[in-house]
């Protein structure tokens, strides 16, 4: 009798499961996990996708000769509402710093102990105890002679201290700041699907400390610390050293857009930000692509979110004027011959300053150009997202402090090669939304 239960219960259990899973033969689909889709990250702000025309939208008496007016459809996407700021970017300077110095030095007290019962031989990978480390203050007040001596290949090794009693012992030599990343490159992905021999590492962009001469995916890792002598190298002839030796890191200065860092920096920045949410989303187990990278906007996408939804409008604020109807001036920008004052900042200004487009964006025009994702080019290639990649020109919007009030027209682009830092040119990042609308 308790053979004949069991056999039943066994076999409703197994009908019931067959039911719910799928059985019965048919197609029922296999689901991710559900999460919530509507979270906007921090401190960005969410674009509508939508149509509107990009290009010159006012007679070109200039001769400019930009992009023609186009029809262009866009995806929504997230944006960061203000340039990256010298705090935020410090932020990624300072993760490098401390791993940089962590695995340099193999500081065992901050690496994540295997556990007990953890299979015997070396293990292939350390991982940093980011718990330990904190904002870094933990690390580098240690007073353990064994983790100041390893400290100390952090610092600059000269006889510099031996004419300044001691005092510059400790200075960081920023060129240990390297970030070595992988990327999968899909254009070159699309080039190697038909090949035989291909290897998926063909498919990776690969940023190493020691590239292998010849290998045309590899290349050398990038200094993350921004340039502070470009106050000096952009202006030979004026007096800029206050902003060389305080701009980056006098707190004053905390909020202002970070300047100094190339095309290649701020994608490493964005690569890095990436990974900092995917490592917190995984330990919130939620799914890794739980939101999709960040990465430059394309020009495309800049010009779109400055727009704010308006169409054929010259600037972000809508009108057709600089400045509004009670004569302030909206922007940060050179406003006259030698006239850099009058809109309240002899250089940058901090990047909530001014009132914001109508989608919630500062300084879409103005204060610092910033790069994008596009390679220049006069053309829009595509009306549905378009993208123009190949070469070293990169296009920079918006305009900047030092440039005149034609360059922060919605429609006008410039470029910068993109190994050259400039005191003037910033970046803020996007994130795609991966669906069609914010519910």
């Amino acid at each position: 009798m308790k053979k004949l239960y069991f056999l039943a219960v066994t076999l409703l259990s197994l009908m019931l499961s067959s039911c719910g899973k799928g059985g019965q033969g048919e197609l029922v689909g296999a689901y991710n996990r559900k999460f919530k889709n509507t979270a906007i990250p921090l401190g960005m702000v969410y674009v509508p996708g939508g149509r509107n025309l990009l290009g010159m939208t006012d007679e070109d008496i200039t001769f400019y000769q930009g992009k023609q007016s186009k029809m262009v459809s866009m995806s929504p996407f997230f944006m960061d509402q203000t340039e990256i700021t010298n705090a935020e970017y410090r932020q990624f300077v300072n993760w490098v710093r401390d791993s940089v110095a962590i695995t340099k030095g193999n500081i065992d007290d901050y690496f994540i102990k295997p556990k007990a019962n953890a299979a015997a031989g070396p293990a292939k990978f350390k991982n940093i105890d980011w718990k330990k480390v904190g904002n870094g203050s933990n690390l580098w007040r240690n007073k353990k002679p064994d983790v100041q001596t390893k400290l100390k290949t952090m610092y600059v090794n000269d006889n510099l201290s031996s004419f300044t009693q001691g005092k510059n012992d400790k200075d960081l030599d920023i060129k240990l700041l390297r970030y070595a990343f992988v990327e999968k490159n899909l254009d070159r992905a699309v080039e190697n699907a038909g090949v035989a021999e291909r290897q998926r590492i063909d498919d990776y962009d690969i940023y190493t400390d020691s590239p292998t001469p010849g290998k045309i995916n590899e290349f050398p890792s990038i200094m993350v610390y921004p340039d502070t002598l470009v106050w000096r190298k952009d202006y030979t002839y004026d007096y800029n050293d206050p902003m060389v030796e305080g701009y980056f890191n006098h707190p004053s200065y905390d909020k202002y857009p970070v300047v100094g860092v190339t095309w290649d920096q701020s994608r490493a920045f964005s690569n890095w930000r990436t990974q900092f949410y995917e490592n917190v989303a995984r330990q919130r187990k939620l799914p890794a692509n739980s939101r999709l990278k960040y990465d430059l906007p394309t020009e495309s996408e800049f010009e779109y979110a400055a727009r704010g939804g308006r169409t054929q409008t010259k600037y972000p604020w809508g009108g057709p004027y600089i400045m509004n109807a009670k004569g302030c001036l909206q922007a940060n920008f050179k406003v006259g011959r030698g006239n850099y004052a009058d809109d309240g900042a002899l250089y940058t200004v901090e990047a909530k300053a001014y009132l914001p487009n109508d989608y919630g964006l500062y300084n879409m025009a103005g204060n610092v150009a910033e790069w994008t994702l596009n390679s220049y080019n006069t053309s829009l290639p595509e009306d549905r997202n378009p993208i123009f990649r190949k070469g070293t020109r990169k296009t920079v919007k918006g305009g900047s402090w030092k440039d005149i009030g034609f360059f922060l027209q919605n429609s006008v682009a410039q470029y910068e090669y993109q190994n050259v830092p400039r005191s003037y040119i910033g970046f803020r990042c996007v994130s795609h939304y991966p669906g069609n609308r914010l519910m």
